[in-house]
Formats: C-alpha cells, sequence, structure tokens
C-alpha cells in the first residue's frame, strides 16, 4: 500500500536490536545522511531492552518498535502484522535477520508490503554446513521464502549473497551487492593519544593491539588471547584493547586469568567512540574472525591508517587501503600472527593517513555511496 504523503517513503527496518554492532552501525550512518525529508526509517526490533543506538534513532525521528516471540512463529506473525496496522502503512519492509528474513518477508507479502528487502550481512556457510537435519529444513525453508517472496536483496559482500541468495545469485537481477558505507569525518579529527591511552590506563611508550566485536564464537577471542599471550612473551609493553560486550565475555574474562593476561588486557565495553579510540589508542588492528559478511571494523581500521592483521576466511573485499592489510590463515598457530603483528609495528609505513582516507572518500565504502544507492533504490523499486 503506498503511503498518502508521495514524498515521503516509509521503511521498516527489522533488527535483532540497535546494538553497535556492524549492522545497526552501517544502519546509523545511513539515517544520520538520508534526506529524512525523503524517507521515515522504523526499527523493529526483538527486544524489550534498551540498547545503545536507541535514543539516537529516536532522536532522528524513527520509532524502535519491539515485536516480540520470535521463537514462537504463530505468535510473532501476530505481533508483526498488528505492528504494521498500528505504525504503517509502509512502503518497505527492509529485513536485516539474515535467513529469518525469510519468515519476515513472507509476512510482509501477506500483509500486502509491496517492496520487500532481504539482506545479508553474514556468511554463515560454515556453521551451518554442520546443521542438524532440522536446522537444515529450516534454512531451505527460509531461503525458498527469500527466493519466492523478497522483490530485492542485498548483500553486503559477494560470500553473504552467496550464502543467502544461493551460489548463482548473480544471475538473478534482484539480487545486489551494496557495501556498508561508513562516515569519514570522525577519522579526520585531531586526538591527544596520551590523554586517550591514560583515560584506558594504557601507559604512553605502550604496543597497543585493538579488536572491535561482540564477545561470540564467531569473533574468535580465544584465539585472539593466545596470540596476546605470543606477543607478551616477547614485548612485555603489549596491551589488548577488547571493545564490544556479548554472552561470552565472562569466559573469556576467566581465560584471561589463567593465561596471567591481566595486566595486559583491557576490557573497554561498548563504546561510542570508536574512531576515536582506534587513532588515539591503537596501533595495530587484529580480526582473527571465524567468518564475517564484510566487517565495518576492518574498514574503520583502515581509516585510521592501522595495520590490519586479518583472517583469511574474511572476503577480499574488506581489503581496501591494500598496504595496511596482511591475511593470514586461522591454521596458522598463534605464534605466526603473533610475529605479523609485532611486524607490523616496526615496518615502516608505505602510506599515511591522508591516504588512506582520499582511497575510501573515493570508494564505495564511504557513507555518501551508500546514501546516494539506497535512495536510488527505494525511490526506484516503490515506482
Amino acid at each position: 500500500m503506498k503511503n498518502t504523503q508521495q514524498n515521503l517513503r516509509r521503511i521498516l527496518h527489522v533488527v535483532g536490536g540497535m546494538n553497535r554492532g556492524g549492522i545497526e552501525t552501517w544502519l546509523m550512518h545511513v539515517l544520520r545522511h538520508i534526506d529524512r525529508d525523503r524517507f521515515q526509517m522504523d526499527f523493529l526490533v526483538h527486544t524489550t531492552e534498551p540498547c545503545p543506538y536507541d535514543d539516537e534513532a529516536r532522536s532522528l525521528g524513527s520509532k524502535i518498535i519491539p515485536c516480540l516471540d520470535r521463537s514462537k512463529p504463530w505468535l510473532y506473525a501476530r505481533n508483526f502484522k498488528r505492528i504494521l496496522r498500528e505504525y504503517g502503512p509502509y512502503d518497505i519492509v527492509h529485513s536485516h535477520v539474515h535467513h529469518f528474513s525469510g519468515y519476515v518477508i513472507w509476512l510482509a507479502k501477506q500483509a500486502g508490503v509491496a517492496v520487500r528487502i532481504a539482506h545479508s550481512h553474514n556468511d554463515t556457510s560454515s556453521a551451518e554446513s554442520k546443521a542438524g537435519l532440522y536446522r537444515r529444513l529450516y534454512l531451505t525453508l527460509m531461503e525458498w521464502w527469500i527466493a519466492r517472496y523478497a522483490t530485492l536483496g542485498f548483500g553486503c559482500s559477494c560470500k553473504a549473497a552467496a550464502d543467502l541468495f544461493q551460489s548463482f545469485w548473480e544471475k538473478d537481477r534482484r539480487w545486489q551487492i551494496l557495501y556498508y558505507g561508513i562516515d569519514l569525518t570522525p577519522f579526520r579529527e585531531p586526538v591527544d593519544a596520551i590523554a586517550i591511552r591514560a583515560e584506558l590506563g594504557i601507559p604512553p611508550d605502550a604496543f597497543v593491539i585493538g579488536h572491535v566485536g561482540r564477545f561470540a564464537a564467531q569473533k574468535n577471542h580465544l584465539f585472539l588471547l593466545e596470540i596476546a599471550a605470543e606477543v607478551a612473551k616477547r614485548e612485555p609493553k603489549m596491551r589488548m584493547l577488547l571493545l564490544g560486550e556479548g554472552s561470552l565475555r565472562p569466559e573469556i574474562e576467566q581465560k584471561v586469568s589463567e593465561l596471567e593476561l591481566g595486566d595486559h588486557i583491557i576490557f573497554a565495553g561498548n563504546r561510542s567512540d570508536v574512531p576515536r579510540l582506534m587513532l588515539g589508542a591503537m596501533d595495530a588492528f587484529i580480526l582473527p574472525s571465524l567468518h564475517e559478511g564484510l566487517p565495518v571494523v576492518g574498514i574503520e581500521a583502515q581509516a585510521a591508517d592501522l595495520p590490519f592483521i586479518v583472517s583469511d576466511l574474511i572476503t577480499y573485499e574488506v581489503d581496501i587501503v591494500k598496504p595496511l592489510v596482511q591475511r593470514i590463515s586461522l591454521l596458522q598457530p598463534a605464534s605466526v600472527w603473533a610475529d605479523a603483528v609485532l611486524s607490523s609495528r616496526n615496518a615502516a609505513s608505505n602510506i599515511v593517513q591522508a591516504d588512506s582516507l582520499a582511497i575510501l572518500e573515493n570508494s564505495p565504502f564511504n557513507i555518501t555511496f551508500s546514501v546516494h544507492k539506497i535512495t536510488k533504490i527505494y525511490t526506484d523499486e516503490y515506482c
């Protein structure tokens, strides 16, 4: 159903919650920069718990709408349709919940929403290949519903697109790549590195390895600690700065204690000033994830001109400022990763931050590009 306000497109984004993850951070970049006189972006979330981006999203005119009972499809369907009646009509439902998007898209089709977008932000194929029978049946049904009922699909990378839209996704014109764009402005602002390190209890002369990610199995924190232990043997002034929260944090804190790394590991929690901390506190950035769609933090690390040591399982599309990037197999031991981290400190840099920013400015990873493309798609699909 088309909105009666002819100049306004109403989009309902479906996410788990407006946390400081890569998906939500990118959506906030879009919300801040899109023409909000032309596009109304609301967020359907699967939680009633307050999330870090809720207040800012509301201040920019968005609604945060809980839709509960995701594990009970019949109740979820009732809640979803009620939300469309009470808060709609919406011109577009844009779903970001990976395979569960199949159910969302099916419900949106039943409710008469004209434009239904499934957005793939991850490559879970390696984990899903080990799924049991019922999980495989669920995945097959969700993928079938997406193929049948989505009017458009985005992948944040080719790997992410293949994961949700199948390996032959390029043959279907509905499926497109939409890279994450970030706002580069915070990476141009001057910082006081000594003051930032003092805030975090980091000595001015420490060698700081950074990581940003929720404490979940995908991010491979246990291996991160193995790398930290290897680096600490050779560089006592090493510190590892971990930004993020998550269910596995207590387990990781316990492992830090077991490895006697308490003096070297800093848990900084969720932060709203990631660019500032990258610029002022970190000397290198490490991402040994088991899988990703396309990590926003990897783009940010390159904007901060940090040596970027990354798992070879992650899509090569994140290698934007190539002189900064070093890929290592997760089959290699922690000592090899430690060698790479330490060598990045001593290597003579052949690129300065101004060059890194210029590369990103003229790439699809600039928020201006993202907003231009998504604006055109929302308008074209609506018409």
